[in-house]
């Protein structure tokens, strides 16, 4: 039995491939990270919506192509190998998720029309809800917040904003609301951006359905992690592919790297620890849609699985390297360092080790 994308899934991961190797190359990469060049960013987060990104998730009775999560993980595969600069977990996945889980027929009426037609962006705010935190956390007061929220997912450009408490009730905010105060956060990816983001009192609308229920904000982060563990999965093909690349340009004693035994290993453990987290990411992603009482379960297992596969192989490309992978030259941190950062991003492979336990009853 054949297990992997579709001829549709492919399609789409490889029209985004290829405008992004046509748009996005390393020197652009270099240039937007390293002077934060809004236009370039600007206009490759335009072509990457124009090619229907937006609406992935969105029903089609909103609008949207009605299409499930294994699309969405097969465009963030495309869009980790690319280190593309675009906000896409946040945004495209968990805010459609969420909204079409928890909001009332007029909010998603309002919202995912919204969306598809790319009059709003959301910014998703949920790291309170996964863990609590000294000094940050908020409280719904009637129809105001107040509070701080601390890594907030794919503010920049966005109208307005998704939060949840820590019991699950999720609210959208205007993010020019007077009463809001953004600070972005210095990390060390250059390709995205994450805020810290204030609160006194701002105007919110709570998803009618998150009152009485959890289950949007489950999915919801249940959706991002996985889609973050297929952008770590592309960032890995990619680092691995560059290993490999190198070491039979590179030269030692008159012969290639690549010849040496020592640099085979390295390089066949990196393709034999990278290979069963395809089919370990894609099940997770149909399990979302096709199997429910696994749905929860399998995305902890990719998330946390990946994240650490993910980081070893970001390290032994580096090492493949030698000297030179630590260079801005090469460009092999940009992959590094979004690796890394999604490692924690939506909770750590501990935090999400022990969600998962707690799944089993172990």
């Amino acid at each position: 039995m054949y297990f992997g994308l579709s001829e549709e899934q492919q399609f789409f991961k490889d029209n985004v491939n290829k405008f992004l190797q046509d748009h996005a190359s390393l020197d652009a990469i270099k240039k937007i990270a390293d002077s934060n060049n809004q236009k370039m960013k600007n206009a490759i987060s335009s072509g990457i919506l124009n090619l229907g990104i937006n609406s992935l998730l969105v029903p089609e009775d909103y609008g949207g192509l009605g299409l499930d999560l294994l699309f969405a993980t097969a465009v963030s595969q495309s869009l980790g190998e690319n280190v593309a600069p675009f906000s896409f977990t946040g945004s495209y996945v968990m805010a459609p998720t969420a909204l079409s889980l928890g909001g009332s027929e007029d909010q998603k009426n309002i919202y995912l029309n919204s969306i598809v037609n790319n009059e709003m962006k959301f910014a998703v705010g949920f790291a309170e809800y996964i863990a609590a935190r000294n000094d940050f956390g908020f409280s719904f007061t009637k129809n105001t917040v107040s509070g701080k929220s601390l890594f907030v997912l794919d503010v920049e450009n966005s109208s307005h904003l998704l939060i949840a408490d820590e019991s699950g009730q999720i609210g959208v905010i205007d993010i020019n609301d007077k009463n809001i105060k953004l600070t972005e956060l210095t990390t060390v990816d250059k390709t995205r951006t994450y805020h810290e983001i204030q609160f006194k009192k701002a105007s919110i609308d709570i998803l009618e359905e998150t009152k009485t229920s959890n289950q949007a904000i489950s999915r919801s982060i249940d959706a991002g992690r996985i889609v973050l563990a297929a952008d770590s999965l592309g960032a890995s093909e990619a680092l691995l592919k560059k290993a490999v690349e190198y070491s039979k340009e590179r030269k030692q004693f008159g012969r290639a790297i690549g010849s040496f035994q020592a640099v085979k290993h390295m390089c066949a453990e990196m393709a034999s620890d990278l290979e069963p987290c395809y089919s370990l990411v894609w099940h997770a992603a149909h399990c979302f849609d096709n199997i429910p009482d696994e749905s929860r379960l399998m995305a902890c297992h990719a998330k946390s699985h990946v994240s650490e596969v993910s980081k070893v192989i970001s390290k032994k490309a580096t090492e493949v390297h030698g000297g030179m992978g630590f260079t801005d030259l090469m460009g092999i941190h940009y992959w590094f360092k979004r690796i890394g950062v999604n490692r924690q991003n939506l909770g750590s492979p501990e935090t999400i080790r022990e969600e998962a336990a707690k799944i089993q009853n172990l």
